[in-house]
C-alpha cells in the first residue's frame, strides 16, 4: 500500500489520511469566495477546521501568512504534509476550533465547519461524522464560530463562512451581528444531496427541514467584516 507521501506525489493526487474530510462542493464554493477577496501579500489568514488543508494552501499561494487549525490529528498531518509537498509555509495547529489561535489577530478567517443536522443530540466525538454532524439543528459548531470569530479579527478583518441553508441562514447573520460584525450572504449555490443527507431524508422531512421529495440543498457563503 502506498504511503501518504507517495499518494501526495503521485500525479498531483490529493493527499488525504483516512477519515480526513475530502474537498467537496462547500470547499470549492468557499475557495472561490476566498479568491475574490482582496488579500494583500503577507496578510494573516486563519483556516478553521482545515481538514485537507485546501483553503490554507489557496491562501498561502497568494502570499498570505497562514495558520490552520483542526482537532483531528490526521487532518493536521495531512495539512502539514500537503504544505511541504506544495512548497508552502503553513502553521498547522491541533485544537478545538478557534482556541489554538486565541490571542492572535487575523485579516481573514475562513471556516467550513460541521453543519449537517443530525438525529443525534450531541455532535460525535470521533469518527468520520465529526467533519459534518452538528446536532439536531446543525448549529452546534456554527454558533461557536459566530460568537468567537470577531475577537480574532483585526479592524476591517473578514470572516468567510460556508454552510447549508438547512442550518438556518438568518440565525448566522443575527449571531454575527450581535458579535459586532456586519454580515451578509454573498453567494448561494444549490447542490444535490450527498450520501449523508440522502441517508436521513425521512428524518429531515419529519423535522420540517426539507420539503417532501426535496433532494437538493442550498449552500451559502456568509461574509462578515469587523468595522
Amino acid at each position: 500500500m502506498p504511503s501518504l507521501l507517495d499518494a501526495g506525489r503521485a500525479g498531483g493526487a490529493l493527499l488525504l489520511a483516512p477519515g480526513v474530510y475530502a474537498p467537496q462542493s462547500d470547499t470549492y464554493l468557499l475557495q472561490d469566495a476566498l479568491a475574490r477577496e482582496d488579500l494583500p501579500h503577507g496578510a494573516e489568514v486563519l483556516d478553521v477546521g482545515t481538514g485537507s488543508g485546501a483553503l490554507a494552501l489557496a491562501a498561502a499561494r497568494r502570499g498570505a501568512r497562514v495558520t490552520a487549525v483542526d482537532r483531528s490529528r490526521r487532518a493536521v498531518l495531512t495539512a502539514r504534509l500537503r504544505a511541504v509537498l506544495a512548497g508552502q509555509r503553513i502553521r498547522v495547529l491541533r485544537g478545538d476550533l478557534l482556541e489554538p489561535a486565541a490571542g492572535s489577530r487575523f485579516d481573514l478567517i475562513v471556516c467550513n465547519p460541521p453543519y449537517v443536522p443530525s438525529p443525534h443530540r450531541l455532535p460525535p466525538r470521533r469518527g468520520a461524522a465529526v467533519a459534518w454532524d452538528a446536532g439536531p439543528d446543525g448549529r452546534a459548531v456554527l454558533d461557536r464560530v459566530c460568537d468567537g470569530a470577531a475577537g480574532l479579527l483585526r479592524p476591517s478583518g473578514v470572516l468567510l463562512l460556508v454552510h447549508s441553508a438547512l442550518s438556518g441562514v438568518e440565525p448566522t447573520i443575527e449571531r454575527l451581528e450581535r458579535a459586532g460584525l456586519t454580515a451578509s450572504v454573498v453567494r448561494r449555490a444549490s447542490v444535490p444531496f450527498g450520501p449523508v443527507l440522502r441517508s436521513r431524508t425521512e428524518w429531515l422531512e419529519r423535522r420540517g427541514l426539507i420539503a417532501p421529495g426535496q433532494r437538493e440543498e442550498e449552500l451559502v457563503i456568509v461574509r462578515a467584516h469587523r468595522p
